[in-house]
């Protein structure tokens, strides 16, 4: 019995160890799990936080790029209020003598060449002396001359060979230094001939050349600076009889002006969103800037005129646009001025508001120069003639064109009748004036825009004054006309430019005149005065 118990005892505990080992095993299981849980979470956990960092720094980049786009569209903004302001604080000016190019010519440098071979030393080619007891050895005094002698036949055939090298190296060093000097003389006649050209331009430019000055105020507009997407593409021309610079210059056009207003980062839809820009804004922004730019090409024209050739300036800003009816390119004028320096340049350019100022210059600018409503400028640049502004025709003894100067006063007035009757006025009354010229009422049969008009031409040489201006407006008043037109071979002053400002009243120069005949009536003319021409002294 006692045995049983034992064997009893025996297979309970081994029941007890079996099951402590299973729960054992069990419970380091579940501390595996456990484990594994908690590894799987803490991974989560940083797959999560990795996640939530991504996205932070994703929305702080898009964020950033935002805040960039509205400083760069408030940086335009300003760039484009402040377009005249910012172009007062420098100079327009351009020193001819600048554009001389300098001669920047490298050190001769053959390199190697330069560096002569030293040649051979005698003396380390000097076989060793025997010494001690050799010199008492049979056959070495012999052997030791036989070595001098090779040594002196080494010696003198590298020093051939030396010299052989020493004569191609200075050949070929020669060679580049004739190259270099024909380089450094070509190069010396190029700046030579650049020069020259410079101080050709200067010395036109100096005497008043129409060219030179057309050139030089050309370089002007062009080195002024732009935002980009403007054209800053300017056409001019010179009449040195009135020293009126007419200038054709490019405007942009309203897409210049941004539509958006801000722009806002939404990080729930992770979308840019643009806010628009009032029309009216835009607009009022657009109408500044044809401003801005009229007044600072005008600033920069007059400021640049340091050798005082141009007492006026017509400008014509125009803006080119495709018509959305046709599809064929279109240019509108958007404003139209004339002023003289001493109007101009009395004025406080940094206190103007810059569409007022314009009013204050009697401008002409388009009512709405968003939907292109064109103005009609005060002189195109296409009735400024070349062919009269040129001092001298190469091809003047070929030229069969008829000379106005060299008509009868009958026929002048003829020609002046014809030419306005082309162009759609009625001519009532003509009359020979004191002057030999033309005075001529006629009639504009336009509603609205029409009525009694007074015309008078004069043939001069010299400028005519202000008071033929003067005597012109009077007649026009006693007549009861709308308007009144001057017409002359030669030109006006700044004197009666400034005294037509802001009335009815058209002066047409001698430049004026060729192109509204070849225009109008068909008729190519020159004027070349005679050389005892006289002009009359009534208008004095």
């Amino acid at each position: 019995m006692a045995r049983r118990s034992g064997f009893v005892r025996t297979m309970v505990q081994a029941q007890r160890d079996a099951e402590r080992r299973r729960i054992a095993q069990q419970k380091a299981q579940t501390q595996a799990a456990k484990a594994a849980i908690a590894a799987q979470k803490a991974y989560q956990r940083a797959l999560n936080a990795d996640k939530k960092e991504r996205e932070r720094l994703y929305a702080e980049s898009r964020i950033a790029q935002v805040n960039l786009q509205n400083e760069q569209l408030e940086q335009q903004i300003k760039q484009l209020e402040q377009l005249l302001s910012n172009s007062l604080s420098s100079t327009s000016y351009i020193d001819i003598q600048t554009l001389k190019q300098p001669l920047n010519l490298p050190a001769f440098n053959p390199g190697p060449l330069a560096v002569a071979e030293p040649p051979p030393l005698p003396d380390s080619y000097k076989p060793p002396e025997p010494t001690g007891i050799q010199k008492l050895l049979p056959g070495v005094k012999e052997k030791y001359m036989q070595e001098i002698a090779k040594a002196q036949d080494l010696y003198r055939a590298h020093t051939y060979a030396h010299a052989q090298r020493e004569a191609a190296r200075q050949q070929a060093l020669e060679i580049e230094r004739r190259r270099y000097q024909q380089y450094a003389a070509e190069e010396q006649q190029k700046v030579a001939a650049q020069h020259a050209e410079i101080d050709n331009f200067q010395q036109q430019l100096n005497t008043g050349s129409p060219l030179a000055v057309v050139n030089y105020f050309t370089m002007v507009l062009d080195a002024s600076t732009y935002p980009d997407g403007f054209p800053q593409h300017a056409k001019l021309a010179y009449v040195p009889e009135s020293k009126q610079l007419i200038v054709e210059y490019d405007l942009p056009s309203f897409e210049i002006i941004p539509t958006a207003a801000s722009y806002k980062y939404t990080k729930t839809k992770d979308a840019v969103t643009e806010t628009a820009r009032p029309v009216l804004q835009r607009k009022t922004l657009y109408s500044s800037l044809v401003a801005q730019v009229t007044l600072r090409t005008l600033y920069e024209l007059f400021t640049a005129d340091r050798l005082g050739h141009v007492d006026i300036i017509v400008f014509n800003g125009y803006v080119a646009s495709v018509d959305k009816g046709t599809g064929h390119s279109m240019r509108t004028c958007l404003v139209t001025v004339r002023t003289s320096r001493d109007t101009f340049m009395h004025m406080n350019l940094s206190q103007v508001d810059p569409p007022t100022c314009l009013k204050t210059l009697n401008a002409s600018v388009s009512k709405s120069p968003t939907e292109l409503a064109p103005v009609r400028p005060v002189m195109e640049l296409n009735m400024v003639d070349p062919r009269f502004i040129e001092e001298t025709d190469v091809l003047s003894t070929l030229d069969q064109r008829p000379n106005l100067m060299d008509l009868t006063p009958s026929e002048f007035e003829s020609l002046i009748t014809n030419l306005f009757q082309k162009m759609g006025l009625e001519t009532r009354q003509t009359q020979a004036s004191r002057d030999g010229g033309v005075d001529c009422v006629a009639f504009d049969p336009r509603p609205i825009f029409g009525g009694k008009v007074v015309i008078q031409a004069k043939r001069y040489k010299s400028t005519v004054g202000v008071s033929a201006v003067r005597d012109l407006y009077g007649t026009m008043q006693n007549e009861g006309a709308s308007k009144g037109i001057l017409v002359t071979t030669s030109g006006y002053g700044k004197a009666s430019y400034e005294f037509a400002e802001g009335k009815p009243l058209e002066l047409l120069s001698g430049s004026n005149l060729l192109y509204l005949l070849a225009e109008h009536a068909g008729i190519e003319a020159k004027i070349e005065m005679p050389a005892d021409w006289k002009d009359p002294h009534s208008d004095a």
